[in-house]
């Protein structure tokens, strides 16, 4: 008797010629690349190294396309958001020691925003492994223990012939619901020496799915179905599993307000009669979802942005669908279902019964007017208005990529990402320098379209280099840059808390004869013209630096 099990694929003729007869003068590096290339992928991102040579020599006998930026981490920034247009695992070649090290804070985002990274380092000779202190250049005790905390998983590769399995295991791993980061260190000898194994040609590209237990969508579906005031708060994991279009139908089977988190933007039409849009950080959204005698929480772990900085305090019952296990319950007692969410939904859909609810739209339309009439009352016209110049230009397809910046800010909660996967930021972890490196990943994936990057002057600073990225590329990336002379939210904090400032104002260049010091054309707006300034910037190919000098204030908080 035979078990599927038992099967195995026999290769062809032409695989078993060539697995016997490989090109010579292949290294450990071609099995780095030839692995990727059967796994799927065409791109891949990094800086090289001393010890990640022959990854990079490799990369000459390959059809992978290399996009070499100047900072690890900004590398790590273009990965990642590479990772979050496609879909797909995002190669990041990396360097022991200090170009590895310099990754981290990327992969912290990553990790936070589950996008699916890739991370490929080089280590030090085999001989010092080990933490033996042998002072090897680039020597760490023990270089994974770095990024043990930060990544979904780690894959150390000792010999030549673990280098596939352990390439296809991070794969796997990065791409399995949650999406995330993952850590892969080869020894510098192990990528020199020369191989005799066969050139890599097969490979197990599909992650594991993530599918809802039963009996526990039974339950859920059935509270929602009876509830009277049923509400849902939809967060990042429905952007990642390409899940909006199912939520829209539950939300409308159900007649079931929906509010997105800053990571969910775009996962629910923004002028829907059901959409509470993005003001999570309002307390009438907050009052409004604490009255919900069910709520569903579709993708969030309800961390700090999306609770109103934990002032939310649900009343009713919740019923929570998560991919990271980690983050069920972690802030609010819940049905708790651990589970993929385009899964999850799809069983919802299947299970429960339509309610009727006139008066439902009427409801979102009351607290959205709230939100309008406090915002209205601070006399914050110009922030307004420059939020919606930047909608006006960006076209309704184009992704934007917002760095730590005050326009950010208003962006979670008032701007319109007019689709989901449209509207991206360093929300996750909260580093400055996203804006720009991601908006170059971004523009690799999608060279059709343009792209917008939005930064502080504070924020551009730790991307400037990648200018000389750009436009050795030819990336189509317009990036604005709102200069207010220094670091504006952290300007207002410490003003709200203290009284006065430190440490918060810059010394800072001529963005624009900077920009065009690289080649890239810049140019200099205003307010009254940032909408025409940008629409042209953006409707020109190749890179552009849009400069706004101006000094914009936040919305009062809610949660104080």
């Amino acid at each position: 008797m035979t078990h599927d099990h038992d099967l195995v694929l026999r290769p062809t003729a032409a695989q078993t010629e060539a697995a016997l007869n490989p090109p010579p003068g292949r290294n450990g590096g071609d099995l780095v690349v030839e692995t990727l290339a059967a796994l799927g992928a065409t791109t891949v991102f990094g800086l090289p190294g001393q010890h990640a040579l022959g990854v990079f020599d490799a990369l000459r006998r390959s059809d992978l396309r290399y996009i070499g930026l100047r900072v690890e981490n900004n590398a790590g920034f273009a990965a990642d958001a590479y990772g979050r247009i496609t879909g797909e695992a995002a190669p990041l070649l990396l360097s022991t020691g200090p170009g590895a090290l310099t990754s981290l804070a990327a992969l912290q985002e990553a990790a936070a925003a589950s996008a699916p990274v890739l991370a490929i380092s080089s280590q030090i000779p085999t001989a010092g492994l080990g933490g033996g202190r042998h002072g090897y250049l680039h020597e760490l005790p023990d270089q994974a223990a770095s990024f043990r905390g930060v990544v979904k998983s780690v894959h150390t590769v000792r010999t030549q012939s673990q280098i596939p399995s352990a390439i296809e295991a991070a794969w796997k791993s990065a791409l399995t619901a949650p999406h995330g980061p993952v850590w892969v260190e080869i020894p510098q000898d192990v990528l020199l020496a020369e191989t005799s194994i066969p050139v890599v040609t097969g490979g197990d590209a599909f992650p594991e799915e993530l599918p809802p237990r039963p009996e526990l969508t039974a339950v859920a579906a059935d509270l929602l179905s009876r509830a009277a005031r049923p509400a849902i708060i939809a967060g990042g994991g429905v952007v990642r599993a390409d899940a909006s279009r199912k939520l829209r139908q539950l939300a409308e089977t159900l007649r079931a307000p929906v509010v997105t988190t800053p990571g969910g933007k775009g996962a629910f039409p923004w002028t829907h009669p059901l959409s509470l849009q993005s003001w999570i950080e309002d307390r009438h959204t907050t009052d409004f979802l604490e009255d919900a005698d069910v709520l569903l929480v579709i993708g969030s772990g309800l961390g700090e942005l999306s609770s109103n900085y934990h002032t939310f305090k649900p009343r009713g019952r919740v019923v929570q669908i998560e991919a990271d296990l980690g983050k069920l319950e972690s802030n609010h007692p819940a049905l708790g279902i651990h589970a993929d969410a385009r899964l999850a939904l799809q069983a919802l859909l299947e299970t429960v019964t339509p309610r009727s609810d006139e008066e439902a739209p009427e409801r979102v339309r009351e607290v959205l007017a709230s939100v309008a009439d406090r915002i209205a009352a601070q006399e914050l016209t110009l922030e307004q208005d420059v939020l919606a110049s930047v909608r006006r230009a960006l076209p309704a397809d184009s992704p934007s990529f917002w760095d730590m910046t005050i326009l950010a800010y208003w962006a979670w909660s008032a701007f319109d990402a007019k689709g989901p996967n449209h509207m991206h930021s360093a929300q996750g972890a909260g580093g400055l320098g996203y804006g720009f490196p991601a908006a170059l990943g971004a523009a690799v994936a999608d060279p059709t379209r343009p792209v917008l990057a939005v930064s502080g002057d504070g924020g551009a600073l730790y991307s400037i280099a990648e200018l000389a990225t750009a436009r050795q590329y030819d990336l189509n990336v317009t990036w604005l840059i709102v200069d207010d002379g220094g670091y504006g939210i952290l300007r207002e904090y410490m003003t709200d808390a203290f009284g006065q400032a430190t440490a918060t104002e810059l010394t800072r260049p001529d963005f624009v004869a900077l920009a065009e010091s690289f080649g890239v054309p810049g140019v200099r707006t205003n307010p009254e013209n940032l909408a025409d300034d940008l629409a042209k910037a953006l409707g020109s190919p190749g890179p552009s630096v849009v400069v706004l000098p101006a000094v914009l204030r936040m919305f009062a908080p809610t949660h104080l």
